[in-house]
């Protein structure tokens, strides 16, 4: 019994398979013997850790170290070619979906406009469609596909990837948005709200060594994504960082679409630029893009518009930059198009208002990533979970 037990688990892989491999995820090339030194495990139990993530396809050789005499070593590196994931960004009137390798290099990309509110069925279905478009366009198969990330435009519950009373997404509430994905692609779908993928996005491709971030998206709705000690916060319902429902000083009782009254968004929001500004010029504005073309052709109303609704976003956010402290605010969505007015009356609060030692090296700056930070925020969820030392672990015990 004893020798039959031991034959099965020698069969088996070595199990921490994953911690290894953590030490690989950067790209840099390391060898066997640094792969020791850096776990502190026998170089026989890094090899067989080694061999067991190649057998997964996640590691591959990579050329050929400098020898010290003898046989040159082997170098082992991240193999980014090995999977690939989905990101996908649905926003409110526009869909974005992307396919990348592991790296998050894109491979294919996919854009529609679509309005949210027609439905889960609809927009998913088209979502489905273009996953299967995307994945022939890179001649990747689906059993290549690891994961898929999706952002919503509103609250999401992470661990279930259901939205939760969403106010512009009628027919969303609850709905089970992995379920209906996992009927075509059987792998991880995970869900969250799309300014915190927008913060990943920029995070990631931007500001890789900040630990403390805030990305701030001005659209139709005002929200944020937080990431502090370098992980997201999504608060425990996940509706952390809706600042566009906090009331600010200039509301009064200016009616919100969320039932009460003074918020953020109800003066600072799209509509309400656009709204402010018709009441202003006696104009008939429809939209925030008409503010925006204004401010650029360097009309004197619509940037005395903008500039107020920085300022009122500064008013929310000085109280962030106490409580938070983050060292980037990064502001992003559709309004930042405005340039340099919004930002200008968001640092003229902040910097007033906070404390002098939270804004000693805050720097407040327009985002990098523009339309692609949420969509690029999505793959890197999608990543990091095929990447996490969990999802190593258990492929690493069911390798063959």
């Amino acid at each position: 019994m004893e020798s039959e037990k031991q034959a099965r688990t020698s069969a088996l892989p070595a199990p921490g398979a994953s911690e290894v491999f953590q030490l690989l995820r950067d790209g840099q090339p390391r060898t066997r013997a640094e792969l020791a030194q850096l776990t502190g495990l026998a170089r026989s139990t890094v090899a067989s850790r080694v061999e067991t993530l190649m057998t997964l396809g996640l590691v591959a050789p990579y050329g050929g170290a400098v020898s010290t005499g003898g046989r040159p070593p082997s170098l082992f590196a991240l193999n980014p070619g090995a999977r690939v994931v989905i990101g996908a960004d649905l926003g409110a009137t526009h869909a974005l979906v992307i396919l990348t390798d592991l790296s998050g290099t894109e491979l294919a990309s996919a854009r529609q406009s679509m309005t949210i509110s027609d439905g889960p069925e609809t927009v998913l279905g088209w979502l489905v469609a273009a996953i299967g478009t995307l994945l022939r366009e890179a001649k990747r198969s689906s059993s290549e596909l690891a994961a898929i990330g999706i952002g919503l435009p509103g609250p999401v519950e992470h661990e279930t990837g259901r939205p939760i009373n969403p106010p512009i997404m009628p027919g969303w509430d609850r709905f089970d948005v992995p379920g209906l994905v996992q009927r075509s692609f059987n792998v991880p779908v995970l869900v969250d709200n799309d300014v915190n993928i927008m913060a990943l996005g920029e995070l990631s491709g931007n500001w890789p060594d900040t630990t403390d971030l805030m990305f701030i998206k001005v659209a139709t709705g005002i929200g944020a994504g937080i990431i502090s000690g370098s992980m997201l916060q999504r608060g425990a319902q996940g509706t952390a960082g809706d600042l566009g429902h906090v009331r600010v000083p200039r509301g009064g009782e200016i009616p919100c679409r969320c039932g009460n009254t003074g918020c953020l968004e109800a003066l600072a929001g799209g509509p309400a630029l656009a709204a402010a500004l018709n009441a202003l010029t006696g104009g008939e504005l429809t939209s925030s893009q008409g503010v925006i073309d204004l401010v650029r052709s360097g009309d004197r109303d619509a940037i005395q518009v903008i500039r107020q609704a920085g300022r009122d976003i500064g008013d929310v956010l000085a109280t962030c930059v106490n409580l938070i402290n983050p060292s980037v605010v990064v502001i992003g969505g559709s309004l930042a198009q405005a340039g340099e007015h919004l930002l200008a009356g968001i640092r003229e609060v902040v910097y007033r208002r906070s404390l002098p030692l939270a804004t000693e090296h805050l720097r407040i700056v327009p985002s990098v990533a523009g339309q692609n930070a949420g969509v690029r925020g999505a793959s890197v969820m999608a990543i990091s979970h095929v990447l996490s030392p969990e999802s190593i672990e258990t492929a690493s015990l069911s390798a063959p």
